[in-house]
């Protein structure tokens, strides 16, 4: 599921992108990468060419709000039995690395114009959302500069111009049924008959 959210997110950020630079190029505006690995050599030899945008999941956490406690579900006159959906939060960097450092400033305030645009996806507003996911709600997420200083560190690369955005309820759910019960009609109790 994160793979195809994600992979959603990349498609519509591109599209904007598209429109805003220059609609007749064909080689993506943005991808999907580690930015760890975005030297010249790593970088040009996983998309084909240098890209100069992309998307990298930085961290991920569980979202307890969202979070259902009953491990069941009521349909008609029979429970099932299964485990609650995982919420998660995904913490995304978009990050540009062009020649030009003014251009690279130019296609991350782009980025960040397209989620002030567009910072909720539903089924409704965007029929291609990957099936099963509900909605995707968009955040920008502040960094203090310690904790930029030690995300950069920790990936091992230069600082590049970037934005953090939080990306808000992605479910996960195996759909195992654990079991099944018949809903309870009747309790008797010392001989007595009680309806529900």
């Amino acid at each position: 599921m994160i793979d195809q959210a994600l992979d959603f997110l990349r498609v519509q950020v591109d599209n904007y992108l598209r429109m805003k630079l220059d609609p007749l190029v064909s080689t993506p505006f943005i991808q999907l990468a580690n930015i760890a690995w975005n030297d010249n050599e790593t970088a040009a030899g996983a998309a084909g060419d240098a890209s100069d945008a992309f998307i990298s999941l930085v961290s991920i956490e569980e979202d307890r709000v969202s979070k259902s406690q009953e491990n069941f579900v009521r349909s008609n006159n029979t429970i099932i039995y299964k485990n609650p959906k995982v919420y998660l939060n995904l913490y995304l960097l978009f990050s540009v690395n062009m020649a030009s450092y003014t251009e690279s400033l130019k296609r991350l305030s782009y980025i960040i114009q397209f989620f002030q645009y567009r910072n909720v996806f539903t089924p409704v507003t965007s029929p291609s959302l990957p099936q099963g996911i509900e909605q995707l709600i968009f955040d920008l997420y502040t960094l203090s500069f310690q904790d930029l200083n030690n995300l950069w560190g920790i990936m091992g690369s230069k600082y590049l111009p970037s934005v953090i955005y939080k990306m808000r309820l992605i479910s996960i759910s195996e759909e195992f049924v654990q079991g099944e019960a018949g809903v309870i009609q009747e309790v008797f109790i010392n001989d007595k008959n009680l309806q529900l």
